[in-house]
């Protein structure tokens, strides 16, 4: 028989929510006996718009993408740990450009089974709905999403395993 689940993949961000929703990923991955990805976007994309509208500098942006590609390998060796923790193998990943974008690629490209991600955050008005990347992502993935709440609860579930 073949497991509803086989690949899973985790959108990390350095959020809480996203850290959150990794330690949901290890547990779902440890129980399922799933392969586990860790995706984290640089997001680039971002970074240009900064710039066309002339709120960075171009010799700023450099230096500010060297913090993003930073940021980027501290959260994914932080969930990496996590995962070693509970005898949970990862493939991290790392992506470029356009969060929406990346994230659909990856969940294509690896053939994942289910995209999960931390809780959205509270949208002010329409107009933050309509630029939420993450959001995007959900709706235009090929795959099942889940969205990681209640962290008490995933704390409980991650700590039984350690």
């Amino acid at each position: 028989m073949n497991k509803p689940v086989r690949k899973i993949m985790v959108y990390v961000d350095g959020s809480e929510e996203s850290i959150i929703a990794a330690q949901y990923g290890i547990c779902f991955a440890k129980s399922m006996g799933a392969e586990f990805f860790v995706l984290y976007v640089v997001n680039t994309r971002a970074l240009a718009d900064l710039v066309s509208a002339r709120i960075f500098l171009e010799a700023e942006e450099e230096e500010y993408k060297k913090d993003l590609d930073l940021d980027a390998d501290r959260y994914l060796n932080h969930v990496s740990q996590l995962a070693a923790k509970v005898g949970v193998d990862v493939n991290l990943l790392r992506a470029s450009g356009s969060i929406s974008v990346e994230i659909k690629n990856a969940t294509k490209k690896h053939e994942v089974d289910l995209l999960i991600i931390g809780e959205l955050s509270k949208t002010l008005s329409r107009r933050d709905e309509l630029y939420n990347e993450t959001e995007r992502a959900m709706r235009s993935v090929n795959c099942s999403v889940l969205i990681v709440k209640d962290e008490e609860r995933v704390l409980e579930l991650y700590n039984r395993l350690i």
